[in-house]
């Protein structure tokens, strides 16, 4: 059964935030780059559970996108009575760890 894949507020302005710092609305490569990371996202709608749990938070996973030095961490929680995957947090691989809502 196919999962229902939700962005949270976070994770909609973290997208919003990387096609602009990209520049993907100028550049074919970059939306192109962009619509792959989007698709990995959609993906999670089959396969929620291929992520790693996340050092910071065991009840999270992530999936990496892209290639070094620009990978990118997608950080979601999965709801399996809702069939729900959130995606939580969108984040450049090189910046500090992660501090779920709540953990701080």
């Amino acid at each position: 059964m196919a999962y229902r894949v939700e962005l949270t507020a976070r994770a909609g302005r973290d997208l919003r935030r990387i096609y602009k710092e990209i520049n993907a609305e100028d550049s074919g490569q970059a939306l192109a780059w962009f619509n792959g990371m989007e698709a990995v996202i959609l993906s999670l709608d089959e396969h929620p559970g291929r992520g790693a749990m996340i050092p910071e938070d065991r009840d999270l996973r992530q999936v990496l996108y892209g290639e070094r030095p620009h990978i990118y961490r997608i950080i979601y929680a999965i709801d399996e009575l809702g069939q729900i995957v959130r995606v939580l947090h969108i984040r450049h691989g090189a910046r500090q760890s992660f501090v779920p809502v709540g953990a701080q």
